[in-house]
């Protein structure tokens, strides 16, 4: 483990702590404006989602709309009611080829997505000390008045995620401050920043609870996408 990534994983509260976590469920408000562009707007303003700390799986539940996701790398199912399979969908990140930047998603791709989405953000930066992980810290930025530390993330190739290199930037407290990626089944020429505030420790372990990514609109900037973290569990 390099010093960067050893000192971002005891800031977040210490491998310790994570290997005796199996799972965090967390309620959550998903909104922006990629989510209108993709035809699914309101299908997120209250779910809550459990991550699954062991293993690249998420569950969601949208919440008053009698349905639930399950993520996992080589399927998604769609289940309504809950426990009543309602579609299914196996090698899913096929499903995306061809795609543009427009291109509306089904529910089947919002599950994928907010599912590998999901599952990177909750388990950063602990995860990145499994086996097949490649973390190398490149240069300093600064930004918001510190120096950012940066730590460049390959993933490998059996974990799905926005794009196998990523780059996550930690402040002077070894803290997430921000998450740059391209998003492969969206367009690999289409840069995300997804800035990470709010700070929250959850019995021992420390999570960023508001997330935001921007766009430009002419002069100003809106809101691509917003994460509004409430209630958080680990266990």
């Amino acid at each position: 483990m390099n010093d960067l990534l050893e000192s971002a994983v005891a800031a977040h509260g210490g491998i310790e702590r994570w290997n005796r976590i199996r799972s965090i469920t967390v309620d959550a408000a998903i909104s922006g404006a990629f989510w209108q562009l993709k035809g699914q707007g309101d299908a997120l303003t209250k779910v809550r989602f459990e991550v699954d700390t062991t293993r690249e799986r998420l569950t969601m539940d949208f919440v008053g709309q009698d349905r639930r996701s399950v993520f996992e790398p080589d399927r998604v199912v769609l289940q309504r009611p809950v426990g009543t399979v309602a579609e299914v969908r196996d090698d899913p990140e096929r499903s995306f080829d061809g795609h543009q930047f427009e291109t509306p998603w089904d529910d089947l791709h919002l599950a994928y997505f907010t599912g590998e989405g999901l599952w990177t953000y909750l388990t950063a930066p602990f995860v990145f000390t499994w086996p097949g992980f490649v973390c190398e810290e490149i240069a300093a930025i600064e930004a918001d008045g510190e120096t950012w530390r940066r730590l460049k993330v390959t993933f490998p190739g059996h974990i799905k995620t926005h794009t196998r290199t990523q780059v996550f930037c930690f402040g002077p407290d070894g803290l997430l401050r921000r998450h740059d990626f391209t998003i492969d089944i969206v367009g690999r020429t289409v840069e995300s920043q997804l800035f990470a505030t709010d700070h929250r420790d959850v019995d021992g372990i420390v999570i960023p609870t508001t997330r935001r990514a921007y766009a430009p609109m002419g002069e100003d900037q809106i809101v691509f996408v917003a994460i509004d973290m409430a209630d958080i569990a680990v266990r």
